[in-house]
């Protein structure tokens, strides 16, 4: 089934959405799925399935999940590599083979790719939810691999509407209601 990687995904992003809800749990809601939003690995997808565990309606978290995810963006894009390059230099250890890490997986295989085909690359890149992938990696990958910013920002935000689309239907039951719809129609 196609849906079945979009549904893995989703359900590891929702184990660690809901452990930082609850972590969260003093703020306000909107700032707990801004936040969410906001960290690298959960993004997009982790806010929104924190708001649908909020209860908060789908419009506006749909704001605030773009807002949150949307912050860091340019930051990255324009600061990555000299923050990589200071890290590799540092002398503290484990920061040095992070950013050794980062990097090669930054311009690893899947890299290359997003370089082959530069905007659609980095578009499906960032708008298909599946682990690995999102604004963060798919802004470092750009970053680290002298994507134009003409062509990288632009993708990147289509993508993270397109994965706000997927996102949405999955937290919000969307994709449920769409089979219900379709079971009537054809029987």
């Amino acid at each position: 089934m196609t849906l079945f990687p979009l549904l893995f995904a989703a359900g590891g992003t929702e184990e660690l959405a809901r452990k930082l809800t609850s972590m969260l749990g003093g703020l306000p809601p909107l700032a707990v799925i801004f936040i969410i939003s906001m960290i690298p690995v959960l993004e997009l997808r982790g806010g929104l399935l924190a708001a649908a565990l909020l209860d908060i309606p789908m419009w506006t978290a749909i704001g605030f999940c773009i807002l949150g995810n949307i912050l860091p963006i340019p930051f990255i894009l324009l600061f990555i590599e000299k923050l990589l390059s200071w890290a590799e230099q540092c002398k503290i250890g484990f920061l040095r083979k992070f950013a050794l890490w980062l990097k090669a997986r930054a311009t690893g295989k899947k890299a290359q790719t997003i370089r082959q085909y530069e905007f659609i690359g980095l578009l499906l890149f960032v708008g298909i939810p599946l682990p690995g992938t999102g604004a963060w990696t798919g802004s470092m990958i750009a970053a680290l691999l002298h994507v134009s910013r003409k062509k990288s920002v632009p993708a990147i935000f289509l993508g993270l509407i397109m994965a706000t689309v997927i996102m949405s239907l999955i937290s919000y039951g969307g994709l449920s209601a769409i089979a219900k719809l379709i079971t009537k129609l054809f029987s």
